[in-house]
């Protein structure tokens, strides 16, 4: 299956709901690959090297790890970890962020952005 990697327009004001919501698909996709509580503070523990299960469920307080694990297999599902096993006894897995997560790091940062300029709106801190 191919994806579409070219810059979608976005909807116009007086657009038909059928159009709008065309336009408006690849959104809901990222959404819900990105969904949740955990997903986008996983990628983030992952940002600086490649980790454990318990030093990512270290670095996240207040995760499970039934959740944790649950959370990393979405994203390797959506190619945004990786699982190595190394072969030792016991086994080693360690997890990392694929190459096409990166992409992620400016949406990352907007999302921070706008994050912080909400606050101020709605509770001035």
């Amino acid at each position: 299956m191919e994806i579409d990697t070219k810059p979608q327009e976005t909807p116009k004001k007086d657009c038909k709901p059928q159009e709008c919501m065309g336009a408006l698909l690849p959104v809901r996709d990222a959404l819900e690959v990105l969904s949740g509580r955990w997903k986008l503070p996983i990628l983030i523990a992952l940002s600086d090297r490649p980790k454990r299960f318990n030093e990512i469920s270290k670095d996240i307080n207040g995760i499970t790890d039934k959740m944790l694990s649950k959370e990393l297999k979405d994203l390797e599902i959506n190619k945004l970890v990786t699982r190595k096993v190394y072969d030792t006894f016991p086994p080693t897995v360690e997890y990392s962020r694929t190459e096409h997560s990166q992409s992620l790091t400016n949406v990352i940062m907007a999302l921070k952005d706008w994050g912080t300029l909400h606050r101020k709106e709605i509770i001035g801190k």
